[in-house]
């Protein structure tokens, strides 16, 4: 640590938010993001509903808060950020705050694609009536699937063919930027007053919603089914393994926004209280966002539930010459035993669909098909579907747009406290270059592929790495700089040493987790081969049927790049500044100049 008059130099010079309100909804609106929304209320539904909520409390409880209350705390005490924070804490470590800032920029890249996805149904959300409301082919599928796959993708058969760049998705990329930018462009202060619009918002939207959906018919079989537990699926270590991401991933943990942010605070701060409520607003978030989601499904799946058994009424009527109106979907169960009985081999010929309210409610898009499919979908049902259309598409930039603030303030933060920017350049000048940098890599994901390489990225970035960098950062705080240490940090910076809780978590149970999470990810990914669902533009019928496919080698090994690129950099830094250590050593020994080694002692 430094001197307290080094100290006091350093906050005073260090830019901050204009109070506490706006720091905590900043690191709400970075933990609380599209992931809540969409990815959250999946695997609620994959794995039996209220089932998955116990494995999620645990790993809340035992994984996510102590990482949390951590780094919001090393980054509160040491002021700096990602690449600092590790650094002043071992030379050695400086390179996990190299891959926090490396994971923050990549995952930048594709999540700001997502908003331009969602600035382009929100300028198509004026028109009336909806463009996504009636297919423009006749072909027999669904209109909302069209507009998403050919109007908004025009989505190629798998990743070998890339397409051409997509110019509408282009001009919408840019237009993404170009708003995080102006959000930026003066730094932590312009982030604040941003943010109390971005981070409030879509909680508002997002009450309307739930609202209106519970009014919706048949709500209450998609509630029934989110909150009815299946506990046998607590017997699937995946159940487990994906909670726990969840809970990482959703927290933001390890990308280094969370601890640039806090670098901003005062030193003397209740971190812990900090850490407590967006951890818990977070989750929270999450359960609030499932509620008009699984309202809305449960009406989607009734729709389609009803639609199915219509259809097998109509072909009933016109095969047995029932008078129309006699076979309702309050008796069709009663007339179809009694037809099975009289006439049973009839009924086989006829090919009646399977109508199940159950299997309809199990079959709702996940990621991206979320939002941009079912809700889609849902909205077009709904009276004064434009309105609903704007706020719903709204509600998800902004979520977006908060995350986003964290993960370019990851990368941001370290390269200016590292001082590789020349003090001549602008702060605005470098952030522009970044963005800059961002959107020409990011014009990948613009190709006809671009939705397969999105996938690629979001999968194969924001996992393993993520793991790796979270595990390096608990071992360094809790056995590099000392446990002992960091608890006499805190009880400086609140006033109270802390409990048995975090000392348990810290010490122990955390980091076992994280390996654990490790080791069965790794797993379980090594007894399969990667495989991805393409678009066979040989399916007619529906639009698109998931082609599943496995990757071509050159694919797959831009996949297991995108695991390790971020994480080389701790081993890599380790090893230099060993080779610092040992040459100084050896020149020592032999009474050489002692400023002969001086570049060894850079800022990482």
């Amino acid at each position: 640590m430094e001197a307290e008059s080094d100290e006091q130099k350093e906050i005073t010079q260090r830019p901050k938010g204009d109070n506490k309100i706006q720091y905590l909804l900043t690191c709400i609106g970075f933990a609380v993001g599209l992931g809540n929304v969409w990815r959250f209320p999946y695997l609620c539904q994959t794995y039996g509903g209220g089932a998955f909520l116990i494995p999620y409390v645990i790993a809340l409880v035992f994984e996510g808060l102590p990482l949390l209350h951590m780094e919001l705390a090393i980054g509160q005490r040491l002021r700096m950020g990602s690449v600092g924070v590790w650094s002043s804490i071992s030379p050695y470590q400086g390179g996990v705050g190299v891959a926090s800032m490396l994971v923050s920029f990549l995952v930048g890249l594709f999540y700001n694609m997502i908003l331009a996805w969602i600035l382009w149904y929100f300028f198509h959300s004026f028109q009336s009536p909806l463009p996504w409301r009636d297919c423009p082919v006749n072909l027999n599928h669904t209109a909302v699937n069209y507009f998403w796959y050919r109007e908004t993708l025009n989505i190629t058969p798998n990743t070998e063919t890339s397409g051409s760049l997509q110019w509408w998705l282009v001009l919408c990329l840019a237009s993404a930027w170009c708003i995080v930018y102006i959000c930026f462009i003066r730094g932590i202060e312009t982030v604040g007053k941003a943010i109390y619009a971005t981070a409030t918002f879509p909680y508002l939207v997002l009450t309307i919603f739930l609202i209106t959906a519970l009014t919706l018919p048949g709500a209450s079989d998609g509630l029934i089914y989110l909150f009815t537990p299946n506990v046998k699926t607590l017997k699937n270590p995946k159940v487990w393994l994906d909670a726990a991401t969840q809970i990482f991933f959703s927290l933001s943990l390890a990308f280094g926004g969370l601890i640039a942010f806090s670098s901003y605070n005062p030193q003397k701060n209740n971190c812990e209280r900090d850490a407590l409520i967006v951890g818990c607003v977070n989750s929270f978030t999450s359960i609030y966002a499932s509620i008009p989601i699984f309202a809305i499904l449960g009406f989607k799946a009734n729709e389609n539930n009803n639609n199915c058994q219509n259809w097998n009424i109509l072909t009933l009527t016109n095969a047995f010459n029932i008078g129309v109106g006699n076979i309702t979907l309050e008796n069709y169960g009663e007339w179809l035993n009694y037809l099975n009985k009289t006439d049973p081999s009839e009924v086989e010929s006829l090919n009646l669909k399977a109508c199940n309210l159950q299997t309809f409610l199990e079959e709702s898009a996940s990621g991206t098909g979320l939002a941009f499919i079912l809700f889609t979908e849902a909205v077009i049902e709904m009276p004064a579907s434009q309105v609903w259309a704007v706020l719903f598409f709204v509600t998800l930039f902004c979520l977006g747009l908060s995350s986003m603030f964290g993960n370019l303030e990851g990368v941001l933060t370290p390269l200016l406290d590292l001082h590789i920017v020349p003090p001549w350049i602008p702060k605005e000048a470098f952030t522009g270059l970044i963005c800059l940098i961002s959107f020409a890599v990011a014009l990948i994901f613009t190709l006809g592929s671009g939705n397969y390489w999105l996938e690629i990225f979001n999968s194969y970035v924001g996992s393993v790495p993520l793991l790796i960098i979270a595990f390096f950062e608990i071992i360094a705080v809790a056995y590099v700089y000392g446990i002992n240490r960091f608890n006499d940090d805190i009880e400086w910076m609140t006033g109270r040493r802390p409990n048995i809780y975090w000392q348990a978590t810290w010490r122990f149970i955390s980091p076992f987790m994280l390996l654990v999470v490790f080791v069965a990810y790794v797993v379980i990914e090594a007894e399969k081969q990667p495989t991805y669902n393409a678009w066979n533009p040989d399916y007619v019928s529906s639009l698109p049927l998931a082609d599943v496919l496995h990757y071509p080698e050159w694919v797959f090994a831009i996949c297991v790049l995108l695991s390790i690129l971020p994480v080389v950099a701790i081993p890599l830094v380790a090893f230099y500044k060993f080779m610092c250590l040992l040459k100084n050593y050896t020149m020592n020994r032999h009474n050489q100049n002692p400023y002969a080694n001086e570049y060894c002692h850079g800022e990482l």
